[in-house]
Parts: C-alpha cells; structure tokens; sequence
C-alpha cells in the first residue's frame, strides 16, 4: 500500500470497537478486513496505491538509502553524494539519494552536523558526510520509536534551560545555540534553513569562492507540521504568532479583562502590554522596615517574615535601638538635670522617639516588677 506523504491507518479490533467504528467518509481510500471480520483497518489518505508485492518492488527501486533499515549501505550513499554537483542540501531532500528525510529533518540534520546546506555533494569531505548520515541514522530512528519529530537532544535542552525545545533551527528566528538569526532562502522550492554561525560555509580549494544562495532572516509560522506550544512561540516570536482564541485565554490568565469588541492585533498590544508589566518584589528586610514606618510591632504577621533578630536590625533602619538614643539624649543633658524636670523632659523625648517594639518591651518590664 502506497499512499504518498500523508495518510493514516484506523485499526479497529474486537466485536465492540468494530460496531463502534465510525462510518468511512469520502477520504477512506481502502478498508482491509480479516477473514474472521474481527480486525478492520481503514487507511484515510488523499491518493492510493495498493497492489502485490510488484509494487513494492516497483517502488523500492526508485528509492536510495533507508536509514531505517538493516540492509543499507552508507558507502554505496558516500560515493554517489562524493560524485554530484547538487548541494548536500538538494541531496538529502532527493529520495533516491537519502531515502526518509523531509523539510524539517533537513534543516536539524544539517544544523547538527555542522554542515552548511549549499556545500555541493562532490566538496563535502567523509568527515562531514558521517556526521550527516549518523544524524540521519539517530534522528529517524529516533522518530519511529516516539512518533514525533523530536531532534533535540534532552541533556541539551536542559542545558539550554529550554527544557520542551523540540526542534533546533526549523522555523526559528534565533538559534538556541548562539543566538544568531536563521537564514532561509529556497532550495528545490522548499524553504532552507541554516544558522551561518554554527554551519558556516567554508572556502575549500575546490570553491575558493564559496558562493552561498541570497538569504533572508527567518520569519517563524505557525506549522502544522511542527507544532509548538503556545509558552515556545510566546518565547521565540511575543503574541503575534498565537491564535485569536490562545490570546484571549492569555489574557484572562492573567486577570485581564476582555474588551468587548476587539480584533487580533487589538489583543496582540493588549497581551505585549501586560507582559510588559512585572510584578516587582521587595525583600524581607524592605518589608520589614515599612511595618516598623507604619507603626507596626512584631506581633502583627505578614506573608514576608524575618526571624525576630532579624526583623529588629532591619527595623532599626528606620527607628536605631534604644539605649542608643537614650545614651544620645542623655549625654547632650546637663549632670545635675537627672533628678530635676530638665531629667524628666529628656525622658519624655526618649520616649516620643521610641519605636513601636518599645511598648512591647515596657509591658515586660511591668510585668516582671
């Protein structure tokens, strides 16, 4: 069964799925029913081929090396790629050359290997040949065991602290790498991608010149081949690239109200706006000192706490300790002035001056006398 670059089997297995199983539509292309009727596959496709195993034969003749397969044969590949003027790029895109590899596997294969899309087959060198074809190798075995185009690796990810990074350069704007903005330009009418920093194209004595394709910054879509989250495109591009209904969702998250009649560029500003806004934190010892300019004791508990030392000394930023301030008012005072009012009226502005722990300290004192 052939049915080109898209297309899906719906297996059905048991009495109960069978009855269960929804009605073929117009894009069922073909059902295959066991001899017990107790297995049944619908393929949903746009075009099919089906036939004996002359198709197959048919098919695979046309078809170059399979990484996915145990009777490949790299050197067979090597010398083929070594002998054509086509770019490496071209070449693992041609199926009779590298068989398996699409758009997306092409621009993670190539930027993993260092290598840069316009180096013609017959200037790459085997060290960059086995770097490309190990890649090739890891990445769509890889893809067959999870289903899903997963080409960073999870140590790196981690360490990029972009731990759901999915996919390198493809339809990027920067690279995870370096930073530096992805070019693309065309290649077979597909769209290239590579980062010039981590897959310069060097001069060799075969191309002094080193002629590379006109290229432009990459403009990122939304892919419906290789979806991303909305946290990813929120990182890599701002609002812009989220939906109309993933917008208002944002918004609402975050305690913004919705206007009542608004479009997609009213909610792209309005999201930008409020991304713009964070939320500013004070220290313990910041809240500290206000609860102290507030007229606050210790007593009186809030979300940011200190141990009690702690809170005294970055209190006393605002009222100094104590015995300090009776020392101070004290030694301005005359000798003879303690016992007479002059003594009285410089205990009373010790007083006045005192901080709101003092009221906790003469209760003590009342308490133990």
């Amino acid at each position: 069964v052939h049915f080109g670059m898209a297309g899906n089997w719906a297996v059905f297995q048991g009495r109960e799925a069978i009855e269960a199983a929804p009605e073929p539509t117009k894009t069922n292309r073909l059902r295959l029913e066991s001899p017990d009727k107790l297995i049944v596959a619908d393929l949903t496709a746009m075009t099919v081929q089906h036939g004996g195993i002359e198709l197959y034969d048919e098919k695979r003749k046309k078809l170059g090396e399979d990484p996915l397969r145990d009777d490949t044969d790299p050197e067979r590949l090597w010398t083929r790629v070594h002998a054509s003027k086509k770019s490496i790029g071209a070449l693992i895109m041609d199926q009779s050359y590298f068989t398996g590899p699409g758009n997306i596997y092409r621009a993670e294969i190539l930027f993993k290997a260092g290598v840069h899309p316009d180096i013609p087959g017959k200037e790459l060198d085997r060290a960059q040949f086995d770097l490309v074809w190990w890649h090739t190798v890891q990445l769509l075995q890889r893809g067959f065991k999870t289903g899903s185009i997963l080409t960073v690796d999870p140590e790196e990810a981690l360490a990029l602290q972009r731990p759901n990074l999915r996919r390198y350069i493809y339809n990027s704007e920067k690279c995870p790498r370096c930073d530096t903005s992805i070019r693309t330009w065309a290649i077979a009418n597909r769209t290239c991608y590579a980062c010039p920093t981590c897959q310069p194209r060097q001069r060799t004595k075969k191309s002094p010149l080193a002629v590379v394709t006109p290229q432009k910054e990459c403009v990122p879509f939304n892919s419906h081949c290789a979806r991303e989250s909305v946290t990813e495109r929120l990182r890599a591009s701002g609002p812009s690239r989220l939906t109309v209904a993933e917008l208002k969702k944002q918004l609402v998250n975050i305690g913004t109200k919705l206007p009542a009649k608004s479009n997609k560029a009213i909610l792209v500003e309005m999201l930008e706006s409020a991304l713009e806004k964070k939320p500013v934190f004070v220290s313990p010892e910041t809240a500290a000192a206000e609860k102290a300019a507030a007229g606050e004791s210790l007593a009186v508990e809030h979300i940011a706490e200190l141990a009690p030392s702690q809170a005294r000394k970055a209190r006393a930023q605002i009222f100094p300790p104590r015995v300090k301030q009776e020392e101070a008012v004290v030694a301005e005072a005359p000798v003879k002035a303690a016992s007479g009012r002059r003594g009285i009226r410089s205990r009373a502005k010790v007083k006045r001056n005192a901080s709101p722990d003092d009221g906790e300290r003469d209760t003590k004192r009342k308490t133990l006398k």
